[in-house]
């Protein structure tokens, strides 16, 4: 049976209402997934805000303690990581370089540039029978001092992969000059780039001083203090 030119016109009207209804559904279910994930985002950042990072220097080839600042019972694990998770030895007595020590600090050895960056330190304790969770996290920033040769290149083993700058500051300056980024790259025709090393050639004492690096928020990976070699004595 054939429809009306009027029923016609009331199945196209019903069809469009309900193609409206159904966008107004599908909308409204992602504004809510947005508005759920948002939240949970909101509650992330403002518990990660409650926990500032601390500021640690350790020196190269030397030891650095990760403080858990918590002075209660003995915590049985602890979880330190990174980009990854970091395997800590649970016990004193153990020969590893990344160790616990007392209740829940933990002992970095024999520090190198690699270990510069930020760790997050996590563990579990009871509190009236409710198991509490803290969070602990660190900016370890990892110290040297060198000597270079007047006339020979000063090689400096600092580009990190989250190395964002190389700044110089000379003996006799109170600022900081920028030796290289990750967008710009060398900022010296004496400065090049070789197996990962920042290579000064032709090291001269406007070299000396202080060499920072900074990761991308600028907050400080590497320092390094050069100074001038002193020459040998003639026999």
């Amino acid at each position: 049976m054939a429809l009306s030119g009027q029923q016609r016109r009331l199945l196209r009207n019903h069809q469009t209402l309900l193609s409206k209804r159904i966008e107004a559904i599908k909308i409204n279910k992602r504004n809510a997934m947005f508005n759920g994930s948002y939240l949970l985002f909101l509650l992330c950042l403002v518990k990660y805000s409650e926990t500032s990072a601390s500021l640690l220097v350790g020196i190269k080839g030397g030891d650095v303690t990760l403080p858990c600042e918590y002075e209660g019972s003995e915590i049985p694990d602890i979880d330190l990581r990174r980009s990854e998770i970091i395997l800590v030895c649970q016990t004193e007595e153990c020969s590893c370089r990344v160790c616990k020590k007392e209740t829940c600090n933990v002992v970095i050895k024999n520090l190198s540039f690699s270990d510069a960056g930020m760790y997050i330190l996590r563990f579990n304790y009871s509190d009236n029978h409710t198991v509490q969770e803290q969070t602990r996290i660190y900016q370890l920033c990892v110290d040297d001092e060198i000597s270079a040769k007047i006339g020979e290149e000063l090689k400096l083993d600092v580009l990190l992969p989250d190395a964002d700058k190389v700044q110089h500051q000379s003996r006799r300056s109170t600022g900081w000059k920028e030796d290289w980024s990750r967008t710009d790259g060398v900022q010296s025709e004496r400065m090049t780039i070789r197996d990962g090393n920042l290579i000064v050639n032709e090291f001269t004492p406007r070299d000396a001083g202080s060499y920072r690096v900074l990761d991308p928020d600028g907050e400080p990976l590497i320092t390094v203090k050069v100074r001038v070699q002193s020459k040998e004595k003639l026999n």
